[in-house]
């Protein structure tokens, strides 16, 4: 039977992942923190792991090069309610085999844990303005949150940043 990690702060919705993967002939432990996920992994060495992109107040791509490093023949499927083109491909970049949106669909979940989904294949369509916005956005957690800095590392002017950040474009 493969062996699923799923790391994964929301109680309710682990539970029913593990209920769904369950009836597709997975057994899953469960990790409620980035520093408890990578002890099970290091404990079970599972062949699956499903990473949600936040855990608690950490980014969990800080932890897939040491998963990827554990488990080189593990399928890595990162899961996030902030789905962007950008930290798509850094996922892939550093170690997801997929990257999907939640909430996830069952079968797209099964697919991605066995091989049959292509990167990126839960991504919305975004005009530029939208992928510009996520970028921002991205650029501004890094900063915690502070504009100047983020204006900074982005090379504009602060009140450019903060007029861009009035406006979130729709995803088209």
């Amino acid at each position: 039977m493969n062996t699923v990690l799923l790391i994964e702060d929301e109680q309710s919705f682990a539970d029913v992942l593990q209920r769904r993967l369950h009836r597709h002939g997975y057994q899953s432990l469960h990790a409620a923190t980035l520093a408890q996920g990578l002890s099970l992994a290091h404990a079970h060495l599972p062949s699956h792991v499903i990473l949600d992109m936040k855990v608690g107040q950490d980014n969990s791509l800080s932890i897939l090069p040491n998963l990827r490093n554990l488990l080189p023949e593990a399928r890595i499927i990162l899961l996030t309610g902030y789905a962007s083109i950008a930290t798509a491909v850094e996922a892939i970049k550093i170690g997801a085999d997929d990257y999907l949106a939640k909430p996830v669909d069952t079968q797209a979940l099964i697919q991605a844990l066995a091989g049959q989904c292509t990167e990126l294949q839960a991504l919305p369509t975004m005009s530029t303005s939208r992928l510009e916005w996520e970028h921002i956005q991205q650029v501004l957690m890094q900063n915690q949150g502070n504009i100047s800095a983020t204006a900074r590392q982005l090379g504009m002017h602060r009140r450019t940043l903060q007029r861009k950040l009035a406006k979130k474009p729709r995803t088209e």
